[in-house]
């Protein structure tokens, strides 16, 4: 089992009959509301705990109240058991409220398979050292961005200020701090790792709360970077998708994601103001 401090802040423990103890630790939010990504790889824990297959193949989140730091139950249920796949759902609660309901399909991706279709390539990238990090202040960026590392492609970089690049779209580099390798579980939580597309746009400015995620994941990706692509093409009636995809050193895509989440309201901005070009960067 892969161990650090991304393993460490989505564990779950067994305490009988299905169910799982977990801790949403602090840190690992936005103005204050748990990240969804990490909130749904914690539900993947559990359904992998609970099929006793090492990796989540296709886990989806539906969001149901914010997550905030503290204990967490997570009730699973198995719903099938095959030779290749188990698939199961899961239901986290804090104090009694729901905050995500997950359903899941579980399996063994340590196998090498051939590629019989790849009609895309990795998002183009700068080397890691000529692409622009982001540091976390306290409120933009967010606490969370101090528990991945990325580094933004420098024309997606300037999100948020009057240079922006007008296209909803962020492209980067991401991997764990301290060594602590990317695998299938943290690939769930780095699908909804970057900021919002729409910073790059003219649209309001403020948290995109979602309402649900879905992670796909093909491969357990090589050590190293990872690179990762999310683009939104329609905001409509008050909501966005996220389209997200990454791939690993090897070149192999390794995860996608789609996400819908609401339009921040017209009036919304992160309480700092808008962002600075000293927020991105060290």
């Amino acid at each position: 089992m892969t161990t650090g401090a991304f393993a460490e802040a989505t564990a779950v423990a067994p305490t009988g009959d299905g169910t799982w103890q977990g801790e949403i630790r602090p840190g690992w939010d936005i103005a204050g509301n748990t990240n969804g990504g990490y909130l749904l790889a914690m539900g993947a824990r559990a359904l992998l705990a609970a099929t006793g297959r090492p990796d989540p193949v296709s886990v989806t989140g539906h969001f149901l109240a914010p997550g905030r730091a503290g204990p967490v139950t997570v009730t699973t249920r198995i719903l099938k058991e095959g030779r290749r796949f188990a698939t199961a759902s899961a239901t986290l609660e804090a104090d009694g409220r729901p905050l995500l309901s997950v359903l899941g399909t579980c399996g063994d991706l340590s196998g090498e398979s051939d590629s019989l279709l790849v009609d895309g390539t990795p998002p183009g990238l700068p080397p890691v050292d000529e692409c622009v990090p982001i540091v976390a202040t306290g409120t933009y960026p967010p606490p969370f961005m101090d528990k991945v590392e990325v580094r933004l492609h420098p024309d997606d970089a300037r999100l948020g200020t009057d240079e922006r690049s007008g296209v909803a779209r962020i492209r980067g580099w991401l991997r764990l701090p301290h060594g602590e390798p990317v695998d299938s579980v943290s690939l769930v939580c780095a699908l909804d790792a970057f900021p919002p597309t729409i910073f790059n746009t003219d649209l309001p400015v403020g948290w995109v709360p979602t309402l649900e995620l879905t992670t796909h994941v093909r491969h357990r990706p090589a050590p190293g970077w990872v690179r990762c692509s999310y683009r939104t093409r329609f905001v409509t009636g008050g909501f966005l998708e996220v389209d997200a995809d990454i791939w690993d050193a090897r070149g192999r895509l390794v995860a996608q994601g789609r996400q819908l989440a609401l339009v921040p309201l017209a009036e919304a901005r992160p309480i700092d103001g808008t962002p600075s070009p000293g927020m991105l960067g060290g």
